[in-house]
Protein backbone atom coordinates (compact mmCIF):
# COMPACT_ATOMS: atom_id res chain seq x y z
CA UNK A 1 0.00 0.00 0.00
CA UNK A 2 0.95 3.78 -1.14
CA UNK A 3 1.48 5.89 2.37
CA UNK A 4 -0.49 8.57 2.03
CA UNK A 5 -0.18 12.31 3.76
CA UNK A 6 -2.68 14.10 5.64
CA UNK A 7 -4.78 16.97 3.46
CA UNK A 8 -5.79 18.76 6.12
CA UNK A 9 -4.59 20.36 9.54
CA UNK A 10 -3.55 17.38 11.72
CA UNK A 11 -5.28 16.83 15.21
CA UNK A 12 -3.75 18.67 17.99
CA UNK A 13 -2.39 21.77 15.72
CA UNK A 14 -1.37 24.98 17.77
CA UNK A 15 -3.66 28.00 16.07
CA UNK A 16 -3.24 31.31 18.22
CA UNK A 17 -1.89 34.90 18.28
CA UNK A 18 1.18 36.71 18.46
CA UNK A 19 2.47 39.91 19.84
CA UNK A 20 5.49 41.50 21.60
CA UNK A 21 6.13 43.12 25.28
CA UNK A 22 7.30 46.41 23.95
CA UNK A 23 4.70 46.82 21.39
CA UNK A 24 1.72 46.07 23.55
CA UNK A 25 2.18 46.84 27.40
CA UNK A 26 3.22 50.28 27.83
CA UNK A 27 3.90 51.79 31.35
CA UNK A 28 7.46 51.83 30.22
CA UNK A 29 8.68 52.95 33.64
CA UNK A 30 5.99 51.16 36.09
CA UNK A 31 7.13 48.85 38.26
CA UNK A 32 10.86 49.78 38.19
CA UNK A 33 11.41 48.53 34.47
CA UNK A 34 14.35 50.54 32.89
CA UNK A 35 14.78 51.93 29.26
CA UNK A 36 15.00 49.42 26.46
CA UNK A 37 15.33 50.45 22.52
CA UNK A 38 11.55 50.27 21.43
CA UNK A 39 11.22 52.88 23.89
CA UNK A 40 13.42 55.37 22.46
CA UNK A 41 11.81 55.65 18.79
CA UNK A 42 9.97 58.47 17.99
CA UNK A 43 6.66 58.96 15.75
CA UNK A 44 7.73 60.28 13.09
CA UNK A 45 4.61 60.06 10.32
CA UNK A 46 5.28 58.21 7.17
CA UNK A 47 9.28 57.34 8.18
CA UNK A 48 10.31 53.96 8.85
CA UNK A 49 12.09 54.40 12.04
CA UNK A 50 15.80 55.07 11.97
CA UNK A 51 17.88 51.78 13.58
CA UNK A 52 21.02 54.10 14.31
CA UNK A 53 21.02 55.79 17.35
CA UNK A 54 24.27 57.06 19.15
CA UNK A 55 24.87 57.81 22.86
CA UNK A 56 23.83 61.18 22.88
CA UNK A 57 21.14 60.60 20.86
CA UNK A 58 19.99 57.69 23.04
CA UNK A 59 20.75 60.16 26.16
CA UNK A 60 18.53 62.49 24.75
CA UNK A 61 15.42 60.30 23.67
CA UNK A 62 15.26 59.02 27.55
CA UNK A 63 14.98 62.91 28.67
CA UNK A 64 12.59 64.09 25.97
CA UNK A 65 9.17 64.96 26.81
CA UNK A 66 7.99 66.55 23.90
CA UNK A 67 8.30 64.02 21.22
CA UNK A 68 6.10 61.13 21.23
CA UNK A 69 7.35 57.57 21.85
CA UNK A 70 4.32 55.27 20.67
CA UNK A 71 5.91 52.42 22.78
CA UNK A 72 5.95 53.83 25.83
CA UNK A 73 2.04 53.49 25.74
CA UNK A 74 1.23 50.87 23.76
CA UNK A 75 -2.25 49.88 24.24
CA UNK A 76 -1.67 49.69 27.75
CA UNK A 77 -1.39 45.78 27.96
CA UNK A 78 -0.09 46.10 31.54
CA UNK A 79 -3.48 46.83 32.71
CA UNK A 80 -5.71 45.50 30.42
CA UNK A 81 -4.44 42.28 29.76
CA UNK A 82 -7.48 40.26 31.80
CA UNK A 83 -9.72 41.93 29.59
CA UNK A 84 -7.52 41.28 26.24
CA UNK A 85 -7.29 37.76 27.14
CA UNK A 86 -10.95 37.50 27.43
CA UNK A 87 -10.87 38.77 24.15
CA UNK A 88 -8.70 36.18 23.16
CA UNK A 89 -10.30 33.25 25.30
CA UNK A 90 -13.58 33.98 23.05
CA UNK A 91 -11.42 34.28 19.86
CA UNK A 92 -10.68 30.39 20.53
CA UNK A 93 -6.79 30.57 20.44
CA UNK A 94 -4.99 28.10 21.72
CA UNK A 95 -1.50 29.49 22.23
CA UNK A 96 -0.51 33.29 22.72
CA UNK A 97 3.33 34.37 22.10
CA UNK A 98 4.87 37.20 24.01
CA UNK A 99 7.65 38.71 25.20
CA UNK A 100 9.07 38.99 28.36
CA UNK A 101 10.39 42.59 28.66
CA UNK A 102 14.02 41.82 29.80
CA UNK A 103 14.48 45.72 30.73
CA UNK A 104 11.56 45.02 33.52
CA UNK A 105 13.07 42.21 35.25
CA UNK A 106 16.88 43.18 35.21
CA UNK A 107 16.00 47.20 34.54
CA UNK A 108 19.85 48.00 34.06
CA UNK A 109 20.81 44.27 32.92
CA UNK A 110 23.80 43.57 34.91
CA UNK A 111 22.41 43.70 38.40
CA UNK A 112 23.14 40.63 41.12
CA UNK A 113 19.21 40.00 41.66
CA UNK A 114 16.41 40.74 39.35
CA UNK A 115 13.15 42.93 40.29
CA UNK A 116 10.47 40.77 41.44
CA UNK A 117 7.80 43.91 40.97
CA UNK A 118 8.40 42.86 37.47
CA UNK A 119 8.43 39.34 37.69
CA UNK A 120 5.08 39.89 39.61
CA UNK A 121 3.65 40.91 36.57
CA UNK A 122 4.47 38.55 34.09
CA UNK A 123 3.39 35.83 36.40
CA UNK A 124 -0.02 37.26 36.44
CA UNK A 125 0.18 37.45 33.20
CA UNK A 126 1.08 33.78 32.63
CA UNK A 127 -1.31 32.87 35.39
CA UNK A 128 -4.34 34.32 33.71
CA UNK A 129 -3.33 32.52 30.19
CA UNK A 130 -3.34 29.85 32.10
CA UNK A 131 -6.45 29.87 33.72
CA UNK A 132 -7.96 31.23 30.22
CA UNK A 133 -6.71 27.31 29.06
CA UNK A 134 -4.31 29.76 26.78
CA UNK A 135 -0.77 28.16 26.42
CA UNK A 136 2.00 30.55 26.53
CA UNK A 137 4.90 30.48 24.19
CA UNK A 138 7.11 33.08 25.37
CA UNK A 139 10.21 34.94 23.47
CA UNK A 140 12.90 35.79 25.51
CA UNK A 141 14.65 38.61 23.76
CA UNK A 142 12.06 40.63 21.05
CA UNK A 143 14.32 43.78 20.69
CA UNK A 144 13.44 44.61 25.07
CA UNK A 145 17.69 44.75 25.52
CA UNK A 146 18.21 47.18 28.61
CA UNK A 147 19.96 50.39 27.41
CA UNK A 148 22.30 50.27 29.85
CA UNK A 149 23.97 47.24 28.70
CA UNK A 150 24.13 48.90 25.15
CA UNK A 151 25.91 52.28 26.81
CA UNK A 152 27.96 50.26 29.18
CA UNK A 153 29.29 47.31 27.13
CA UNK A 154 28.03 47.95 23.82
CA UNK A 155 25.71 45.95 23.88
CA UNK A 156 25.99 42.27 21.77
CA UNK A 157 29.50 43.63 20.52
CA UNK A 158 30.62 42.48 24.09
CA UNK A 159 30.95 38.72 25.55
CA UNK A 160 29.74 40.33 28.58
CA UNK A 161 26.35 40.77 27.70
CA UNK A 162 25.62 36.74 26.95
CA UNK A 163 26.69 36.32 30.53
CA UNK A 164 23.62 38.65 31.84
CA UNK A 165 21.42 37.66 29.31
CA UNK A 166 21.67 33.80 30.07
CA UNK A 167 21.29 34.57 34.04
CA UNK A 168 18.15 36.29 32.72
CA UNK A 169 16.75 33.24 30.86
CA UNK A 170 17.65 30.84 33.44
CA UNK A 171 15.53 32.85 36.39
CA UNK A 172 12.72 33.12 34.04
CA UNK A 173 13.17 28.96 33.29
CA UNK A 174 13.07 28.06 36.53
CA UNK A 175 10.35 31.26 37.70
CA UNK A 176 7.87 29.18 35.24
CA UNK A 177 9.06 25.56 34.85
CA UNK A 178 5.87 23.56 34.38
CA UNK A 179 3.74 26.91 33.61
CA UNK A 180 5.50 27.57 30.33
CA UNK A 181 7.02 24.78 27.96
CA UNK A 182 7.92 26.58 24.68
CA UNK A 183 10.30 29.07 24.41
CA UNK A 184 12.05 31.14 21.72
CA UNK A 185 15.34 32.58 22.94
CA UNK A 186 15.45 35.57 20.22
CA UNK A 187 13.26 36.83 17.36
CA UNK A 188 14.46 37.01 14.34
CA UNK A 189 17.74 36.70 14.56
CA UNK A 190 18.19 37.18 10.70
CA UNK A 191 17.52 40.46 11.02
CA UNK A 192 20.76 41.43 10.88
CA UNK A 193 21.23 44.21 7.99
CA UNK A 194 18.04 45.75 9.40
CA UNK A 195 18.33 46.07 13.54
CA UNK A 196 21.43 46.92 14.37
CA UNK A 197 20.89 49.23 17.75
CA UNK A 198 17.09 47.37 18.24
CA UNK A 199 18.72 44.19 17.86
CA UNK A 200 22.13 44.06 18.88
CA UNK A 201 22.28 47.45 21.03
CA UNK A 202 24.99 48.98 19.86
CA UNK A 203 25.25 53.06 19.77
CA UNK A 204 26.32 54.19 16.53
CA UNK A 205 29.29 56.13 18.35
CA UNK A 206 30.53 53.09 20.22
CA UNK A 207 30.33 50.65 17.61
CA UNK A 208 30.95 51.17 13.94
CA UNK A 209 27.74 49.86 12.27
CA UNK A 210 29.78 47.25 9.43
CA UNK A 211 29.11 44.05 8.55
CA UNK A 212 32.23 42.62 10.42
CA UNK A 213 30.31 44.24 13.88
CA UNK A 214 27.22 43.24 13.36
CA UNK A 215 28.50 39.49 12.38
CA UNK A 216 30.16 39.34 15.94
CA UNK A 217 27.56 40.75 17.92
CA UNK A 218 25.08 38.13 15.85
CA UNK A 219 28.00 35.15 17.11
CA UNK A 220 27.72 36.56 20.81
CA UNK A 221 23.74 36.02 20.02
CA UNK A 222 23.98 32.89 19.07
CA UNK A 223 26.11 31.26 21.59
CA UNK A 224 23.37 32.84 23.92
CA UNK A 225 20.78 31.17 22.35
CA UNK A 226 22.10 27.60 22.21
CA UNK A 227 23.68 28.33 25.95
CA UNK A 228 19.82 29.09 26.88
CA UNK A 229 18.89 26.42 25.05
CA UNK A 230 21.11 23.47 26.80
CA UNK A 231 19.99 24.71 30.19
CA UNK A 232 15.92 24.99 29.54
CA UNK A 233 16.53 21.29 28.88
CA UNK A 234 18.57 20.79 32.16
CA UNK A 235 15.33 22.61 33.87
CA UNK A 236 12.60 20.75 32.39
CA UNK A 237 12.95 17.68 29.62
CA UNK A 238 9.50 19.21 29.05
CA UNK A 239 10.84 22.44 27.55
CA UNK A 240 10.98 23.07 23.47
CA UNK A 241 12.98 26.08 22.22
CA UNK A 242 12.95 27.14 18.97
CA UNK A 243 15.67 28.57 16.52
CA UNK A 244 13.33 31.71 15.06
CA UNK A 245 14.52 33.71 11.52
CA UNK A 246 11.91 35.53 9.31
CA UNK A 247 11.63 34.36 6.44
CA UNK A 248 13.48 35.95 3.34
CA UNK A 249 13.20 33.59 0.88
CA UNK A 250 14.70 34.71 -2.63
CA UNK A 251 13.70 34.13 -6.29
CA UNK A 252 16.05 34.49 -8.96
CA UNK A 253 15.17 37.49 -11.32
CA UNK A 254 15.48 35.75 -14.33
CA UNK A 255 16.66 32.15 -15.35
CA UNK A 256 20.64 33.95 -16.17
CA UNK A 257 22.50 31.09 -13.70
CA UNK A 258 24.15 34.37 -12.27
CA UNK A 259 21.01 35.25 -10.78
CA UNK A 260 20.23 31.65 -9.36
CA UNK A 261 23.12 31.47 -7.98
CA UNK A 262 22.51 35.05 -6.43
CA UNK A 263 19.34 33.57 -4.75
CA UNK A 264 21.03 30.65 -3.52
CA UNK A 265 24.11 32.29 -1.92
CA UNK A 266 21.25 34.57 -0.19
CA UNK A 267 19.33 32.09 0.82
CA UNK A 268 22.35 30.54 2.70
CA UNK A 269 23.72 34.24 3.97
CA UNK A 270 19.74 34.52 5.67
CA UNK A 271 19.68 31.17 7.06
CA UNK A 272 22.87 30.77 8.40
CA UNK A 273 21.71 31.06 11.90
CA UNK A 274 19.63 27.92 11.29
CA UNK A 275 22.72 25.73 10.63
CA UNK A 276 24.30 26.64 14.11
CA UNK A 277 20.93 26.62 16.09
CA UNK A 278 19.39 23.43 14.36
CA UNK A 279 22.24 21.40 13.34
CA UNK A 280 25.23 22.72 16.16
CA UNK A 281 27.60 24.46 14.25
CA UNK A 282 28.04 26.83 11.56
CA UNK A 283 28.22 26.04 7.65
CA UNK A 284 31.26 25.81 5.70
CA UNK A 285 29.87 28.49 2.99
CA UNK A 286 29.73 31.26 5.96
CA UNK A 287 33.87 30.34 6.83
CA UNK A 288 34.33 30.97 3.05
CA UNK A 289 32.33 34.30 3.02
CA UNK A 290 34.25 35.16 6.35
CA UNK A 291 37.50 34.58 4.43
CA UNK A 292 36.66 36.59 1.38
CA UNK A 293 35.75 39.72 3.34
CA UNK A 294 38.40 39.63 6.05
CA UNK A 295 35.81 39.02 8.76
CA UNK A 296 36.60 38.45 12.20
CA UNK A 297 34.20 37.10 14.68
CA UNK A 298 35.88 36.08 17.99
CA UNK A 299 35.01 32.26 17.14
CA UNK A 300 36.99 30.40 20.05
CA UNK A 301 37.49 26.97 20.49
CA UNK A 302 35.02 26.50 23.37
CA UNK A 303 32.13 28.12 21.44
CA UNK A 304 31.96 24.80 18.90
CA UNK A 305 30.57 22.90 21.97
CA UNK A 306 28.40 25.44 22.98
CA UNK A 307 26.64 25.26 19.13
CA UNK A 308 26.64 21.69 19.71
CA UNK A 309 25.21 20.64 23.02
CA UNK A 310 22.06 23.70 22.36
CA UNK A 311 20.74 22.21 19.26
CA UNK A 312 17.17 23.82 19.31
CA UNK A 313 13.73 21.53 19.39
CA UNK A 314 11.81 23.36 16.46
CA UNK A 315 12.62 25.86 13.94
CA UNK A 316 10.00 29.10 14.07
CA UNK A 317 9.30 31.38 11.44
CA UNK A 318 7.55 34.69 10.84
CA UNK A 319 6.23 35.21 7.20
CA UNK A 320 5.36 38.17 5.38
CA UNK A 321 7.04 38.28 1.99
CA UNK A 322 9.33 37.62 -0.45
CA UNK A 323 11.98 39.08 -2.48
CA UNK A 324 13.14 38.81 -5.42
CA UNK A 325 17.03 39.38 -6.91
CA UNK A 326 19.77 39.33 -9.34
CA UNK A 327 23.78 39.16 -9.66
CA UNK A 328 23.59 43.35 -9.70
CA UNK A 329 21.45 43.85 -6.79
CA UNK A 330 22.40 41.36 -4.21
CA UNK A 331 25.97 43.59 -4.23
CA UNK A 332 24.04 45.92 -2.16
CA UNK A 333 22.95 43.32 0.48
CA UNK A 334 21.33 46.53 2.67
CA UNK A 335 18.71 46.33 -0.14
CA UNK A 336 19.19 43.39 -2.53
CA UNK A 337 15.47 43.33 -3.89
CA UNK A 338 14.41 43.82 -7.30
CA UNK A 339 10.50 44.35 -7.61
CA UNK A 340 8.55 41.16 -8.95
CA UNK A 341 6.33 42.01 -11.45
CA UNK A 342 3.65 39.19 -10.88
CA UNK A 343 3.44 40.07 -7.40
CA UNK A 344 0.88 42.51 -5.65
CA UNK A 345 2.02 44.85 -2.84
CA UNK A 346 0.61 46.19 0.16
CA UNK A 347 0.19 49.59 1.65
CA UNK A 348 3.69 49.67 2.86
CA UNK A 349 5.42 47.82 -0.02
CA UNK A 350 5.23 44.56 1.52
CA UNK A 351 5.25 41.91 -1.36
CA UNK A 352 2.11 39.54 -1.26
CA UNK A 353 3.04 35.99 -1.80
CA UNK A 354 1.00 33.27 -0.36
CA UNK A 355 2.16 30.31 -2.73
CA UNK A 356 5.59 31.61 -1.64
CA UNK A 357 4.98 30.44 2.07
CA UNK A 358 4.20 27.04 0.43
CA UNK A 359 7.81 27.36 -0.82
CA UNK A 360 9.20 28.30 1.89
CA UNK A 361 7.90 25.68 4.57
CA UNK A 362 8.78 22.85 1.59
CA UNK A 363 12.16 24.09 1.33
CA UNK A 364 13.18 24.80 5.01
CA UNK A 365 11.62 21.10 6.14
CA UNK A 366 13.97 19.71 2.96
CA UNK A 367 16.81 21.22 3.90
CA UNK A 368 16.52 20.49 8.46
CA UNK A 369 13.53 17.84 8.93
CA UNK A 370 12.61 19.93 11.47
CA UNK A 371 9.07 20.95 12.81
CA UNK A 372 8.35 24.28 11.68
CA UNK A 373 6.04 26.79 13.68
CA UNK A 374 5.01 29.08 12.09
CA UNK A 375 5.08 32.16 14.55
CA UNK A 376 4.18 35.38 12.71
CA UNK A 377 1.74 35.95 10.04
CA UNK A 378 -0.43 38.67 8.96
CA UNK A 379 -1.16 41.43 6.60
CA UNK A 380 -1.09 45.71 8.42
CA UNK A 381 -3.98 47.16 7.06
CA UNK A 382 -5.73 50.50 7.30
CA UNK A 383 -9.10 50.06 9.30
CA UNK A 384 -11.73 52.39 9.27
CA UNK A 385 -14.60 52.08 12.15
CA UNK A 386 -18.17 52.32 10.06
CA UNK A 387 -21.30 52.55 12.00
CA UNK A 388 -19.67 50.98 14.87
CA UNK A 389 -18.15 48.04 12.88
CA UNK A 390 -15.01 47.21 10.79
CA UNK A 391 -15.32 45.30 7.98
CA UNK A 392 -12.04 44.16 7.19
CA UNK A 393 -12.13 41.75 3.91
CA UNK A 394 -9.10 42.60 3.08
CA UNK A 395 -7.25 40.90 5.93
CA UNK A 396 -9.87 37.82 5.54
CA UNK A 397 -8.67 37.49 2.04
CA UNK A 398 -5.39 37.49 2.72
CA UNK A 399 -5.34 34.84 5.53
CA UNK A 400 -7.23 32.97 3.97
CA UNK A 401 -4.81 32.58 0.72
CA UNK A 402 -2.25 31.70 2.80
CA UNK A 403 -3.49 29.15 5.24
CA UNK A 404 -4.94 27.64 1.50
CA UNK A 405 -0.90 27.20 0.49
CA UNK A 406 0.16 26.25 4.24
CA UNK A 407 -2.48 23.70 4.09
CA UNK A 408 -0.88 22.34 0.77
CA UNK A 409 2.38 22.67 2.52
CA UNK A 410 1.00 20.12 5.08
CA UNK A 411 -0.13 17.79 2.16
CA UNK A 412 3.27 18.16 0.73
CA UNK A 413 4.44 16.48 3.43
CA UNK A 414 5.58 19.32 5.64
CA UNK A 415 5.65 19.09 9.75
CA UNK A 416 4.06 22.24 10.68
CA UNK A 417 3.23 22.69 14.37
CA UNK A 418 0.98 25.55 14.59
CA UNK A 419 -0.06 28.92 12.90
CA UNK A 420 0.42 32.32 14.95
CA UNK A 421 -0.93 35.50 13.94
CA UNK A 422 0.50 38.19 14.30
CA UNK A 423 -1.06 41.41 16.56
CA UNK A 424 -4.40 39.07 17.22
CA UNK A 425 -5.23 42.55 19.45
CA UNK A 426 -4.10 45.97 17.45
CA UNK A 427 -0.78 46.80 18.83
CA UNK A 428 2.08 49.86 17.83
CA UNK A 429 3.61 48.45 14.61
CA UNK A 430 7.86 47.73 14.97
CA UNK A 431 8.52 48.87 11.78
CA UNK A 432 6.89 52.49 11.76
CA UNK A 433 5.76 53.02 14.85
CA UNK A 434 1.93 53.51 13.92
CA UNK A 435 -1.07 52.35 15.32
CA UNK A 436 -2.63 52.71 11.96
CA UNK A 437 -0.98 50.06 10.74
CA UNK A 438 -3.32 47.15 12.22
CA UNK A 439 -3.09 43.62 11.94
CA UNK A 440 -5.45 42.54 14.84
CA UNK A 441 -9.02 40.83 14.70
CA UNK A 442 -9.37 43.23 17.99
CA UNK A 443 -9.87 46.73 17.05
CA UNK A 444 -8.32 49.55 19.71
CA UNK A 445 -9.20 52.99 19.73
CA UNK A 446 -5.64 54.99 19.74
CA UNK A 447 -4.44 56.54 16.90
CA UNK A 448 -1.15 57.53 15.36
CA UNK A 449 -0.43 60.53 18.05
CA UNK A 450 -1.90 58.15 21.27
CA UNK A 451 -5.13 59.58 21.10
CA UNK A 452 -8.47 57.42 21.69
CA UNK A 453 -10.62 55.83 24.33
CA UNK A 454 -8.75 52.79 23.88
CA UNK A 455 -11.80 50.53 23.37
CA UNK A 456 -11.61 47.24 22.06
CA UNK A 457 -14.06 46.47 18.81
CA UNK A 458 -14.47 43.37 17.36
CA UNK A 459 -13.05 43.00 13.75
CA UNK A 460 -15.44 41.20 11.14
CA UNK A 461 -12.21 39.10 10.77
CA UNK A 462 -12.57 37.75 14.88
CA UNK A 463 -15.46 36.07 13.47
CA UNK A 464 -14.13 34.18 10.91
CA UNK A 465 -10.41 33.87 12.53
CA UNK A 466 -12.85 32.52 15.17
CA UNK A 467 -14.47 29.78 12.94
CA UNK A 468 -11.10 28.66 11.06
CA UNK A 469 -9.99 27.81 14.94
CA UNK A 470 -12.82 26.08 15.78
CA UNK A 471 -13.41 23.42 12.18
CA UNK A 472 -9.40 23.01 12.19
CA UNK A 473 -9.11 24.95 8.94
CA UNK A 474 -11.79 23.16 7.35
CA UNK A 475 -13.60 26.71 6.55
CA UNK A 476 -10.99 27.71 4.84
CA UNK A 477 -12.17 28.56 1.15
CA UNK A 478 -10.80 27.04 -1.83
Amino acid sequence: MTPKNKKDFPEGFIWGGAMTASQAEGNWKAGGKGVCPPDLILYQKGKRQNDCMSSSEIQAAIQDTNGYYPRRYGIDFYHTFPEDLALLKDLGIHCLRTSVNWARIFPQGDEEEPNEEGLAFYDRLIDEMLRLGIEPLITISHFEMPVHLALTYKGWYSRKVIDCYVKYATILFNRYKGKVKYWVPFDEMNLILRESFHQFGMPSDLVENTMEHKLLALHHQMIAACEVTRIAHEVDEENKVGAMVTNFLSYPRTCDPRDALAALHNDQFENYYLDVMVRGAYPKTMFRYLEEHNFYIDYQEEDASVFEQGRADFIGISYYDTRTVSHHSIKNLRNPEEENPYLKKNDWDWVIDPLGLRYCLNRLYDQYRMPIFLLELGIGTHDEVIDGKIHDKERIEYLNAHLKQLKEAIYDGVDVMGCLMWGPIDIVSNSSAEMSKRYGFIYVDIDDSGNGTGKRWKKESFSWYQNIIRTNGKCIKP
